[in-house]
């Protein structure tokens, strides 16, 4: 486990548990409400009015990531005090959490898929060829930094900004082949996340333990019918997007294809060996790269680190989670200004996926880019 310098709050599990207390007192028909957080808005530094442009968030180009705004950690409806977040909890009782009691009880598919990408990522240095580990490093910044950060995280959770669809598309397949699971999936989670930050009703808060906060809160069984409401509460959006319901209908497809096609390209350029270096250089070291490293914003940035904001979690800034995830780590500047395109608010925040976003800005393939805290177009001063 990880060893969190957070106090505990006395109603949440002990912090070497491995499953939280919510799945025991579910053995015992309790239920329990979580202790009062900080309810202070976040100080954000002042914009310059006079040129800063107002957005219409209300717009249909923000559509995506709207019903990511509105929880305890909305910039636009302010935090909520504690009886707030406990009608939040309470209507996320809809949508009841895993309810895996022990190891018996897991979702075999998701655990047998990370287990064998990090087996296969084990026997990686056996085959290792400075080709296959520059397709890893190629392919970790395309699939972790634009698919992930950028085309799941900023762009289709939260809206920060506007694209074609054709663009659109193409982060979210590019997301799905990071192994991190279908867009559909990955964007109810995160704004599920958003709305209980660190309350009753996250998926995944350290306050039930850094491991289950890191990997162990996707292992739980859920009921297919659950999970359809699941994606229906949180990405009604994309859960209507013919696209994105092809991409989540083909999610181990694709990595059967690129897998194929690193195999027999290197193989066909050089030698067998070589096409093993790039399989599994290409798709399984670096999957568990991308893995670990936004896995990392879940748990460590929830517990390490500093905060330029007071915010209603536990969210913090954590400079090596920064620089692996490209730019994801600066996450209090996100939880308390969570639409913001730029998540790095302080000169030495360095967020390379931002400067992705300014690039395609420049080129006319992004728009209506989220540079304030309530979507004028002024940079954070």
């Amino acid at each position: 486990m990880f060893p969190p310098p957070y106090e505990a709050r006395p109603d949440m599990t002990s912090k070497t548990s491995q499953f939280p207390k919510h799945s025991r007192d579910a053995m015992n028909g309790k239920h329990g409400k979580h202790g009062s957080t900080a309810t202070a808005p976040a100080k954000s530094h002042p914009a310059d009015a006079s040129s800063s442009q107002p957005i219409d968030v209300d717009a249909d180009e923000f559509a995506l990531g709207r019903s990511a705004i509105g929880g305890p950690q909305s910039e636009l409806h302010g935090h909520a005090t504690m009886s707030d977040s406990e009608e939040l909890s309470a209507a996320s009782d809809t949508l009841p959490r895993p309810a895996a009691q022990h190891w018996t009880d897991l979702d075999w598919p998701v655990v047998i898929w990370i287990g064998m990408i990090h087996a296969a990522a084990l026997v990686a240095p056996f085959y290792f060829t400075w080709s296959g580990l520059a397709i890893c490093v190629a392919l970790s910044w395309a699939t972790g930094s634009l698919g992930v950060c950028l085309g799941y995280h900023r762009l289709l959770t939260h809206g920060s900004f506007s694209t074609t669809r054709a663009v659109k598309m193409f982060y979210a397949w590019m997301g799905g082949i990071s192994g991190e699971g279908s867009a559909l999936h990955w964007v109810a989670n995160h704004r599920k996340h958003h709305a209980f930050s660190d309350l009753d009703g996250d998926p995944h808060t350290p306050y039930e333990g850094g491991l289950w906060s890191h990997i162990l809160w996707m292992f739980p069984r859920r009921d297919p019918a659950e999970l359809d409401a699941h994606c229906r509460r949180w990405a009604p959006d994309l859960y209507k997007d013919p696209g994105i319901l092809f991409l989540h209908k083909t999610f181990l497809l694709w990595h059967f294809i690129i897998g194929s096609a690193l195999l027999f390209a290197g193989a066909s350029l050089y030698d067998w060996r070589t096409g093993i270096s790039w399989l599994l250089w290409g798709l399984a070291v670096r999957m568990v790269y991308v893995f670990h490293v936004t896995w990392f914003v879940n748990s460590a940035t929830h517990i390490w680190g500093y905060r330029n904001y007071e915010t209603s979690d536990n969210s913090r800034n954590l400079w090596w989670v920064g620089l692996l995830a490209f730019g994801e780590g600066w996450h209090n500047n996100h939880h308390a200004f969570q639409r913001m395109a730029k998540h790095g608010h302080k000169w030495w925040e360095v967020d390379t996926t931002y400067w992705m976003i300014l690039a395609m800005e420049k080129l006319g393939l992004a728009w209506n880019v989220v540079k304030t805290p309530r979507g004028g177009r002024t940079a954070v001063s």
